[in-house]
């Protein structure tokens, strides 16, 4: 069946975070969930148990492309995290299945643009710790599912507190599935009684809160092929600025929309599977992106498997976004403007990744993976119009290893 995300979940993550670096770890993250959510949406109830452990490492920097800047690199952040994953199915019709998520963070993401790095503003204390889990309860029909969850994330700045309802109906010849979902999200940061926000000292802490809602539809197509159309629409209220930014001021609410289809195609020569992926993204910040997805699965001998994977992403502006000067490495000034933010996150640019993930079966029961990627971030690789040619070209690099055992 069609390897489905869970769009909702990883909604909650983006939103629950608020460091540059950090994002790309939690994307990482989110993809140790696929397992479980892929459970979700399968045609029956699994027979059998599972459990697995995955560890990532992350690590970003940034590289000067201006004359300036030219020869300038910095070594941003580092992660590691730990991610362990259980499920269990209960009588043919249930199961329960749970994530529990372990990770730290040293270094520090700019506290304006690209460089700039002084040290008592720069954004994300060195040896941040975070722990996150989720809670999912799901109800299997003879043409359906429904599924209960809730998710938790703290860190030493920012709590989140999250949950869901999420629901499949197929038709009776099923080949086409209908998903709805809806989530809520309520998020805090614990500001820090010295800092300035918008010109004054803010003691009490920012409060976010987070609605979204979901519809897709996964139609099997062909013997070989299956494809899915999901929309999500997210609408949030509360504090979006970032404290760890100067200045930063935002809009105090948010509307996302989301548009992604999805086609997996099979090969029956070689016996490979073709997963290819386009998402559409808007919010009222201003910010238009788009995302284009390729990997090929191949099976080999002996129970290997390899999957190549490629990916593309472009972004506008926000229409508050402040560019670099004349000197990147001074902010620029922001007065006049209700809203503005120096944070590179809201420019121009586009990016792109590639990786490979190699994975094993031992037997029916044990299955062990190791996944590399790497992405690069350019301010003039975008085709959403006209990046900041001040901000240094962005680097990531994550590996991921991962063991899991049916039971």
């Amino acid at each position: 069946m069609f390897h489905e995300l869970n769009d909702m979940r990883k909604q909650r993550e983006l939103c629950q975070n608020r460091k540059a670096s950090v994002l790309g770890a939690l994307l990482a993250s989110a993809a140790m969930l696929l397992p479980l959510a892929n459970l979700v949406y399968a045609d029956a109830a699994p027979e059998k148990g599972m459990v697995g452990i995955k560890y990532l490492n992350y690590h970003d920097s940034q590289t000067g492309d201006t004359p300036l800047t030219a020869g300038m690199s910095r070594d941003r952040i580092d992660v590691n995290a730990l991610s362990f994953m259980g499920m269990v199915p209960i009588d043919g019709k249930w199961t329960i299945a749970g994530t529990f998520i372990e990770d730290s963070v040293t270094g520090a993401s700019p506290a304006y643009h690209g460089w700039g790095f002084p040290a008592e503003t720069a954004s994300g204390a060195s040896g941040d710790l975070r722990h996150a889990g989720d809670l999912n309860v799901t109800r299997y029909f003879s043409r359906g599912t429904l599924t209960l969850g809730t998710s938790y994330s703290e860190e030493s700045d920012y709590k989140s507190l999250g949950c869901s309802l999420n629901g499949t109906l197929s038709t009776e010849s099923k080949n086409t599935t209908l998903s709805l979902g809806t989530a809520l999200n309520s998020d805090t940061i614990d500001l820090d009684r010295d800092t300035v926000v918008g010109g004054k000292r803010n003691p009490d802490p920012g409060r976010k809160t987070v609605f979204s809602g979901l519809l897709g539809v996964t139609r099997v197509v062909a013997q070989n092929d299956i494809m899915q159309m999901t929309m999500t629409m997210t609408h949030g209220y509360g504090y979006y600025s970032d404290p760890y930014k100067d200045p930063d001021i935002r809009p105090g609410h948010r509307n996302m929309f989301t548009f992604m289809t999805r086609w997996n195609h099979h090969f029956e020569g070689p016996n490979g599977t073709a997963r290819l992926s386009y998402r559409y993204y808007s919010d009222s910040f201003g910010i238009k992106g788009h995302t284009f997805d390729a990997e090929y699965v191949q099976p080999l001998s002996n129970d290997w498997q390899i999957t190549p994977l490629v990916r593309y992403y472009s972004q506008s502006a926000a229409d508050f976004y402040v560019p670099t000067g004349s000197d990147p490495l001074v902010m620029t000034p922001t007065t006049g403007m209700a809203h503005y933010s120096e944070d590179q996150r809201l420019s121009a640019f586009g990016a792109l990744s590639f990786g490979i993930k190699i994975s094993k079966e031992f037997g029916d029961e044990w299955l062990a993976d190791v996944k590399y990627e790497h992405s690069q971030q350019c301010y003039d690789w975008g085709i959403n119009g006209k990046g900041d040619p001040g901000i240094p070209t962005f680097n990531m690099r994550a590996i991921q290893i991962g063991v899991s055992r049916k039971f």
